[in-house]
């Protein structure tokens, strides 16, 4: 007789997930839910699916959360080794073609969708999209995980160039708040990273302070009680 144990229990944590990142007039503006899920049990509901790679790049992880663990691990400790041999901070080119090699080179092996975005003294913000297989693109925004499909319409009809930063970070919690919306395997708070020449700026949206969209229930509000 076989355990009496859901298939949760063996399964692989995955961060079934919305993931993107926006260049704006200044910098560059990360965002992502908090969902992580093991099957179709959710494992944790406030995980950072942002990584810091240095001061000036960070990452934004969908797939399994043990690879894109691991590749972030790697590319830090290589950015370390090139920041220490240059003089100089690595440049966010720099930062995504390391993550593209790691996932190109063992593609048959890693379930793994990033973005690398940063700012550095010479592209300013710029936006690279690692999807699976290890391709790599540059882009004004970039959009990743189980949610990004529902997003794609939403995305080319309200982004334009040269936003502010308030406008970006607004388009940025609209969007993953719209994929939360009808996506079940994204969920939880937004969190947004929002880096410039001045730095690194965390911000963070708790779920019931997200917009809500056609059919989607108030929170503390039980339809079956309605």
């Amino acid at each position: 007789m076989e355990p009496m144990a859901g298939e949760w229990t063996s399964a692989a944590h995955s961060m079934g997930t919305t993931i993107m990142a926006v260049e704006y007039n200044g910098g560059v503006i990360l965002g992502a839910d908090s969902r992580t899920t093991t099957g179709v049990y959710v494992a944790n509901r406030a995980s950072d699916k942002i990584t810091q790679l240095t001061d000036n790049v960070y990452l934004c992880r969908s797939g399994s959360a043990a690879d894109t663990q691991v590749v972030s691990d790697y590319v830090r400790y290589f950015l370390n080794q090139h920041t220490i041999q240059l003089g100089r901070e690595a440049t966010v080119k720099t930062a995504a073609t390391l993550v593209k090699e790691l996932a190109y080179q063992n593609k048959s092996f890693l379930q793994a969708g990033m973005i690398v975005a940063g700012w550095d003294k010479y592209d300013g913000g710029s936006v690279y999209a690692v999807p699976l297989g290890g391709t790599l693109l540059r882009l004004p925004f970039a959009t990743g995980g189980s949610g990004s499909s529902y997003l794609y319409g939403f995305l080319d009809q309200a982004w334009r160039p040269q936003m502010s930063k308030d406008e970006a970070e607004r388009f940025v919690v609209k969007s993953i708040a719209l994929a939360i919306a009808r996506d079940g395997a994204s969920g939880g708070v937004v969190r947004t990273v929002t880096v410039n020449e001045h730095g690194v700026e965390r911000n963070f949206f708790a779920g019931d302070k997200l917009p809500l969209f056609h059919e989607e229930i108030p929170p503390g509000r039980n339809s079956l009680l309605a």
